[in-house]
């Protein structure tokens, strides 16, 4: 009977996860894909990620556990998402992703390199190809 309150306890912390951070990491994915049902079946896959790892993530930050999921989906299929609507579609896929965690989700060039398993440089190289490529754009 103990487990299954304590499932129970762990479903509830899930769900209030969820409804807190599900907006934010919508406009992430949506950032990323340019496409509003590409980004909703990104999303999904990283928040079944999260729910699959959630008891090992004691001590640990859900929000940051399930950006990265999102982030690593969004690396291996970033090809099929290349160009899709908005603001971003210019950018090449690793440059919009280099570009939402370094600029709109403000994470820290070495902890993006790491999380990318890409150099530092490679990291900054993108972020200001990308930046450099949405103002020619502004430009024009």
């Amino acid at each position: 009977m103990r487990v299954v309150d304590q499932q129970a306890g762990s479903y509830g912390e899930f769900e209030a996860f969820v409804a807190g951070a599900a907006g934010r990491l919508l406009h992430v994915a949506l950032l990323l894909t340019g496409e509003p049902e590409s980004a909703r079946r990104l999303l999904a896959g990283a928040l079944a990620r999260t729910y699959a790892n959630w008891r090992r993530l004691r001590g640990d930050d859900p929000y940051d556990f399930t950006r990265q999921e999102l982030c690593a989906a969004f690396a291996r299929t970033g090809w099929r998402h290349h160009g899709g609507a908005g603001v971003l579609a210019r950018l090449s896929p690793p440059e919009r992703l280099v570009l939402v965690l370094r600029l709109y989700e403000g994470v820290a060039e070495e902890v993006t390199a790491a999380q990318l398993g890409m150099p530092v440089d490679r990291v900054r190289m993108l972020c200001n190809r990308a930046v450099a490529t949405l103002r020619n754009r502004e430009a024009a």
